[in-house]
């Protein structure tokens, strides 16, 4: 299967905007902007959460390796997507399709445990304040980050490899900005229903279960709101939670449309925009929801920016 696979096609052709062939130096203008603003966005919240005394508690400590995953996801897809537009050679071997795929599955895997790791953050914090710091220690914090890091690799490549058993033949033109699962079904040859139900056990774990952890600590937290008898309290608490909330919306959000559909119900042009959307907007996105909602951060931001000037 494997030889056919690779006899048959040799390379994909990454389609990407080709449609639009007149707006590439307009993209990649748009795409280096984007890229250059989640670089300083999130590199800047890894700083000050690095430097400043009163940003060292766990929260910040989940957002700084959030913000450093933010940029390791979009450096997988974007600098790929820049230099398709500028050279406009899009062909990817099958090889470097794998990795790329491998990589960002393995991401994506870490970026939604990660998500649930700041929510329980918050459901301990919110719901056991007495406790927080004997239950969030930094020993614990740091098996919950490894744990999110790690926990994802060996099923996500598992899944690359099943996808490139499968024999490509045919068209080798991938109608999509970087190799992801459902393009390439679509360019499969025979039947692939086991491969898209290993897409949707796969996205149960990764999606789904992560997503219910979300779910169950924030009812615990919206009960214990509920019950303070301080409306400022209340307020307080919300807000703590609201920047956590819009960033799992962005990232759940994309991800389930995208990877809980059935094939038959894709289509290149909505596939690419919520590529797009999972993996450039809510990273570009990161940094501005935790820093203006955020009075801590902005205070430490204004301290660097004025030791910077002085």
């Amino acid at each position: 299967m494997a030889e056919t696979n690779f006899s048959t096609v040799v390379e994909f052709i990454l389609l990407g905007f080709s449609d639009l062939a007149s707006l590439q130096g307009f993209l990649f203008g748009i795409f280096l902007f984007i890229y250059t603003s989640i670089l300083v966005g999130n590199g800047l919240i890894i700083v000050i959460t690095k430097v400043t005394a009163a940003l060292q508690t766990p929260m910040y400590f989940f957002l700084r390796n959030f913000s450093f995953l933010e940029i390791c996801y979009t450096s997988v897809t974007i600098p790929r997507m820049l230099s398709d537009l500028w050279t406009q050679k899009k062909n990817i071997s099958l090889l470097a399709c794998g990795i790329q795929l491998a990589i960002l599955l393995s991401l994506g895997g870490t970026e939604s445990f990660f998500l649930s790791v700041m929510a329980y953050d918050r459901y301990v914090a919110i719901c056991k304040p007495l406790y927080y710091p004997v239950i969030m220690n930094h020993k614990k914090c740091l098996q919950l980050v490894t744990g999110a890091w790690l926990i994802g690799i060996p099923i996500q490549i598992a899944q690359t490899c099943q996808i490139f058993s499968l024999s490509f033949c045919g068209s080798n033109e991938l109608s999509h900005v970087f190799c992801d699962i459902p393009p390439l079904l679509k360019l499969a040859c025979g039947d692939t229903s086991l491969n898209e139900l290993s897409v949707y056990a796969g996205a149960t774990i990764f999606v789904t279960v992560p997503s219910l952890l979300i779910l169950w600590s924030y009812t615990k937290i919206i009960k214990t709101i509920l019950k303070l008898p301080s409306a400022v309290g209340r307020h307080k608490a919300f807000s703590t939670c609201s920047s956590h909330l819009i960033v799992v919306g962005l990232f759940y959000g994309s991800g389930f449309i995208t990877y809980l559909r059935p094939k038959s119900n894709h289509s290149p042009g909505v596939d690419k925009v919520l590529a797009l959307f999972y993996t450039i907007v809510t990273p570009l996105f990161n940094p501005m929801i935790y820093s203006l909602r955020n009075k801590d951060v902005i205070a430490a931001i204004k301290q660097l920016v004025s030791k910077c000037l002085s």
